[in-house]
């Protein structure tokens, strides 16, 4: 039996759908007020002629309901890595193989590219996203300390 789901790489014409599904996991992550990124550069930062970002987006009959956007990170330790940004699979898709779907993909692609780790944060209460990386058998750093300087 043929999925309903297809992945696929973003094109700019996702990127107001892509927004949308920012701002839905923004309201997961209970601060809906810090998406303040200008539509057109977020679509410039992934589809102008430097983009600094890449996405997958999985469709359904329904639209985009899910995506994945990394960019490249470098590390003096490891060289380039994948650094995800942002995975969601919107409510009412969940429980449907979508996230795995997505991880799958971003791990492909990292190989694909030679990078030698996918790295990324999940909020220490997001206890569903915890228990999914744990399936992948990813690894949790409680030595690092988030700092961030607003300009």
């Amino acid at each position: 039996m043929k999925s309903p789901y297809s992945i696929r790489n973003a094109t700019r014409e996702d990127c107001p759908a892509i927004l949308e599904l920012i701002r839905e996991l923004a309201l997961y992550e209970k601060a809906p007020q810090e998406v303040t990124v200008d539509p057109l550069h977020f679509e410039a930062s992934g589809f102008g002629p430097n983009p600094v970002w890449w996405a997958f987006v999985v469709e359904s009959s329904d639209g985009i309901v899910a995506f994945a956007l990394y960019y490249i990170r470098y590390s003096t330790w490891k060289g380039q890595v994948m650094y995800l940004e942002d995975i969601l699979v919107t409510e009412s898709h969940r429980r449907n193989g979508i996230g795995s779907m997505l991880m799958d993909r971003l791990i492909e692609e990292a190989k694909e590219r030679s990078f030698g780790r996918i790295v990324w944060q999940v909020l220490e209460w997001n206890e569903p996203a915890i228990h999914f990386y744990r399936k992948y058998g990813a690894s949790f750093d409680p030595e690092w300390v988030n700092v961030i300087l607003d300009i």
